[in-house]
């Protein structure tokens, strides 16, 4: 059947149009208004003082800004490692269904170097206002501010030097990982593309070996990212599945934006090979690992409710009995749980574009109201919410990523054509 084939166009690329950019700019610069008008008004509001009565400080409105840029950082970089492992999930299953859209995976990768630099210098500008732990009079037994569970902890982040002078093995870990995600990517990247001038298995087969490599190393990254990044913001407070939380966070958030860039392209007359059966699979993933998020998110929950430990219990206390976070809670249980579980669970609702761009959209915000929910209430404490700072800084990040995903996406060609599996690709039913 392989005439089947033949008959599309595979040295499709897609054109990055001025029509797109347009669009893209539009949103950036709405984002970027509503941010400064959210920055004037942190400024001229003010901030009240006790959500830094813990430390003795009063709030400043750039601590707002910087919990903002975390919160964005880490969000977007798990949407772009995740369009990585993805990517490399299908070549160590060997699946064959995927082999049209691979690419439009991997492309999620190009905001990782960005993603990276971004991270690095957000954490050394804005450590001591996001991490409670970067703090040295807390490991000096003579302080006021001693603090013995900190203290505990201290070589996680400390090692090998004197705890609370420079940070080096937290700050090795995030340059590693860093590293290591934009090294495999880009491994990724030129092997995929090799494969169009090259043909035959052997590229199929290096992948297959080099994506082995890389889900051992995401599998144990991706988790003390979580730990490092997110849970050590509330330093006192501990979950032993907060890795997977992050990872299945992530996971849903990605798979939506990968779905919705498919939809994209779809629309563009472009990947005429992916069919309805191709959109359904995803639709199947996002119902799938919408559940699991849930199933996480509740045992987490459960656990630390019916155990009542103080120290673990004090986690969604500061968040449920909080007027600024409390509502959020069960946003992001509805945006992120049950509509997306009501909506998803006929199979037409799977296979329409419509539909699923909705559903997708409303994961992406709904994912990020889950990650607002980690980060701001260790950090501003009373002082948070979302306003017009936080839906700006979204608003740019997205703009941005989108902007450098589709750049990354025109350089080359969309269908892997020399793909040993495209014949299973294109005749994928279900």
């Amino acid at each position: 059947m392989a005439h089947d084939v033949q008959h599309y166009n595979l040295d499709q690329k897609f054109d990055f149009t001025a029509a797109t950019k347009k669009g893209l700019f539009t949103v950036l610069g709405i984002g970027a208004i509503l941010l400064i008008i959210g920055i004037i008004m942190a400024i001229f509001g003010g901030g009240h003082a006790e959500a830094g009565a813990a430390e003795g400080h009063a709030f400043h409105w750039y601590q707002r800004l910087y919990a903002n840029l975390w919160i964005n950082n880490v969000y977007y970089t798990g949407i772009a490692i995740i369009g990585v492992f993805f990517f490399a999930i299908q070549y160590a299953a060997q699946a064959g269904w995927s082999a049209a859209i691979i690419r439009v995976m991997l492309s999620l990768g190009n905001w990782l170097p960005i993603a990276g630099v971004l991270m690095i210098v957000t954490f050394f500008v804005a450590s001591h206002d996001l991490f409670h732990w970067t703090h040295a009079s807390l490991f000096d037994k003579a302080s006021a501010d001693y603090d013995s569970i900190i203290d505990g902890k201290g070589a996680f982040f400390y090692w090998p030097m004197a705890k609370g002078t420079f940070p080096i093995f937290f700050v090795i870990r995030m340059v590693l990982f860093f590293g290591f995600w934009v090294f495999f990517f880009k491994k990724f990247q030129s092997l995929t593309y090799n494969e169009d001038l090259a043909g035959g298995t052997s590229s199929w087969y290096t992948i297959r070996s080099w994506s082995a490599y890389f889900l051992i190393f995401f599998a144990v990254s991706s988790s003390v990212a979580a730990w490092d990044w997110v849970m050590s913001i509330d330093t006192h407070w501990f979950s032993t599945l907060f890795g997977w939380y992050v990872f299945s966070s992530w996971f849903v958030a990605g798979l939506a934006t990968m779905t919705l860039l498919i939809l994209f392209l779809k629309g563009q007359g472009l990947l005429e090979m992916v069919n309805e059966n191709h959109v359904h699979d995803l639709g199947k993933f996002i119902f799938g690992f919408t559940i699991f998020w849930t199933y996480l998110w509740f045992s987490q929950f459960l656990l630390i409710y019916y155990a009542n430990i103080p120290e673990e219990s004090v986690y969604f206390l500061e968040r449920l009995s909080s007027d600024i976070y409390g509502p959020f809670i069960f946003v992001n249980l509805a945006m992120n749980f049950v509509l997306p579980f009501l909506l998803l669970m006929t199979r037409d609702s799977k296979r329409h574009g419509v539909f699923l761009k909705l559903v997708c959209l409303m994961i992406i915000a709904g994912h990020w109201v889950d990650f607002f929910l980690m980060v701001q209430p260790g950090t501003l404490g009373h002082n948070g919410g979302v306003g017009f700072m936080e839906v700006g800084m979204f608003l740019v990040y997205g703009a941005a990523f989108t902007f450098v995903v589709l750049s990354g996406l025109a350089k080359g060609k969309l269908v892997p054509k020399n793909h040993p599996m495209l014949e299973e690709s294109y005749n994928h039913h279900i």
